[in-house]
C-alpha cells in the first residue's frame, strides 16, 4: 500500500509513523509514504496557501490551486481521499474495501476547509472519522492509514489479528484476561482456564454478544446472527425502554376535511394494527380516545369480544395484543389511565404529517428528533400522541411537551394511514435494538 499524503504539517506524521508496527511495515516494504506539501505548489511570493473567503465570514479557505497542481505531481494517485466532516463515515467495512488499493492520496484540509471547486474539478471521495471537530486532516488521516494498512498481508503478527477484532463481524470483541488469574479480588472466568475450546469460543460469543448490545446496540442490525445469537440477546435484554412508552389513538378533537376540530370514528382496522404493533415492540398501552357513548359501547364490545369472549379462544395472540387497550374520554383521561399503569405522568409527544405553522407561515416550535425521544423514553414515561382524520386539532398539539418531525417531511405526499405511521415511528424509536 502506499499512502500520499498531502498536507501543510507533515511533521504531524513523524512520530505515529515512525514507531510500531507501521515502522516495521515500512521496512519490510509492506507500505510506503510519500509527503506533498501545498506550499510548494503555490504561484505567489509568499507561498500562501489560503484565502479569506467570498461571501465573507470567519476564518481562511484553502485554495484550489495549490491543491490541485499537488495532486497533480503524483504519477499514480490511486483513490483520493479528503478527510472532512461531510464525508462517509470512516467504518471496517469502508476500511477493507480502501485496504485493497495500491494506492490512496489523502488530502488532510486546515482551517475552515477546501476551495469547494477542487471536487468538481477532481474524483475525490470525502470521508469523515466522526462527529467531532479537529483543526486539521491530519488526526483524520492517521486514523484511516492505521485501519487501511493493519490489513495487508504481513502486518499483523498473526493473519487472524486483523479478522477478530472489534467491528470484523459488527460486534464488538470479547474480553480479554492475563496473568495473574487473581488481581485485587477479581477472579479471571473460569472457564477461560479449564481448556475446554468449545466452552471457551461458546463463552466469547456471548461476551461479545453482551458487550454489542451494552455499548453498541446500532451494530447488531448488521452482524450475521444466528438462531442461538437471537436467543442470547433475547435472553440479555433484562429492561427495555418500550415498556416507558405507551399510544394514545386520539378521535376528538382532530381535524375533520373542512380543516375543523372535530370528532372522527373509531376504526376497528386501526385498533387491532396498532395493538399489535404496540405488543410486537413491547409497549405498555393503546389509549383510544373518544367521548362520543356509542363509539365507547363498539370499543367495549370489540375489546370484549378478543380478550374474553370467542375471540380470545380462537386467536390467543390477537386477545394479547388488544389486551393493551383502554378507553379514555380525553387526552387527559389518557393521561390519568397512563399514570395509573405506570406510576408516574407521562411526556406527551405529538405527532403530525405537517409542521405547526403560524400566522406568517413560520413553525411555531421546532420538532424534536427521533434520538431525543428515545433518549427521554429511557428516564421517563412516553405518551406518543396519533390523530386519526387528518391529524389532531391544534389544541390536541399544544398540550403535547414535544413534536416528531413529519415522517417524510421533505416528500411532497405525506398521508400515511394512522396505523402505518404509529408502526413506523416506533419502529424509529425502538428498531429491533430494544
Amino acid at each position: 500500500m502506499h499512502y500520499h499524503i498531502i498536507t501543510l504539517f507533515p511533521e504531524w506524521f513523524s512520530s505515529p509513523l515512525d514507531t510500531a508496527l507501521f515502522a516495521k511495515a515500512r521496512d519490510a516494504g509492506i507500505v510506503t509514504v510519500e509527503y506533498i506539501n501545498p506550499r510548494d505548489f503555490t504561484k505567489n511570493k509568499h507561498n500562501k496557501v489560503d484565502d479569506s473567503p467570498y461571501g465573507g465570514g470567519p476564518g481562511m479557505v484553502l485554495m484550489a490551486q495549490p491543491l490541485v497542481d499537488a495532486v497533480a505531481s503524483i504519477p499514480k494517485p490511486g483513490r483520493l481521499i479528503a478527510l472532512t466532516p461531510a464525508g462517509t463515515p470512516l467504518s471496517q467495512n469502508l476500511a477493507e474495501e480502501l485496504a485493497k488499493e495500491e494506492d490512496l492520496t489523502l488530502i488532510c484540509g486546515r482551517y475552515e476547509g477546501f476551495d469547494e471547486r477542487i471536487y468538481e474539478l477532481l474524483p475525490i471521495e470525502r470521508v469523515s472519522v466522526g462527529d467531532a471537530i479537529l483543526n486539521g486532516g491530519e488526526v483524520a488521516a492517521l486514523a484511516l492509514i492505521e485501519a487501511t494498512a493493519r490489513l495487508q498481508d504481513g502486518y499483523m503478527g498473526k493473519n487472524e489479528s486483523g479478522t477478530e477484532e472489534s467491528f470484523t463481524q459488527n460486534l464488538l470483541e470479547y474480553p480479554h484476561y492475563t496473568r495473574p488469574e487473581n488481581f485485587m479480588g477479581l477472579e479471571v472466568p473460569e472457564v477461560l482456564q479449564n481448556g475446554n475450546h468449545q466452552e471457551i469460543n461458546a463463552w466469547r460469543r456471548g461476551q461479545a454478544l453482551a458487550m454489542t448490545l451494552r455499548h453498541r446496540p446500532d451494530l447488531l442490525a448488521k452482524a450475521r446472527l444466528s438462531e442461538q445469537d437471537r436467543m442470547t440477546l433475547y435472553s440479555l435484554r433484562t429492561h427495555s425502554f418500550a415498556k416507558n412508552i405507551h399510544i394514545a389513538l386520539v378521535h376528538h378533537p382532530v381535524l375533520l376535511k373542512n380543516n375543523a376540530a372535530g370528532s372522527s370514528s373509531v376504526t376497528n382496522l386501526d385498533i387491532h394494527d396498532i395493538s399489535r404493533t404496540a405488543c410486537t415492540y413491547g409497549l405498555s398501552s393503546l389509549q383510544i380516545i373518544t367521548p362520543i357513548e356509542d363509539q365507547k359501547i363498539l370499543i367495549e364490545e370489540l375489546l370484549t369480544h378478543w380478550t374474553k369472549g370467542d375471540g380470545a379462544k380462537t386467536n390467543p395472540d390477537r386477545a394479547k395484543a388488544l389486551s393493551l387497550a383502554q378507553l379514555a374520554d380525553s387526552i387527559d383521561d389518557a393521561v390519568k389511565n397512563v399514570e395509573k399503569i405506570s406510576g408516574a405522568k407521562p411526556l406527551l409527544v405529538g405527532t403530525s404529517a405537517k409542521a405547526e405553522k403560524d400566522k406568517k407561515g413560520r413553525e411555531k416550535r421546532l420538532a424534536a428528533p427521533f434520538d431525543k425521544i428515545a433518549a427521554l423514553a429511557k428516564k421517563n414515561n412516553i405518551l406518543l400522541v396519533f390523530g386519526t382524520s387528518h391529524g389532531l386539532a391544534p389544541e390536541a398539539l399544544a398540550k403535547c411537551d414535544y413534536i416528531l418531525p413529519p415522517l417524510r417531511y421533505m416528500g411532497q405526499y405525506n398521508h400515511l394511514p394512522v396505523r402505518s405511521a404509529c408502526a413506523v415511528i416506533i419502529d424509529r424509536l425502538l428498531g429491533d435494538l430494544y
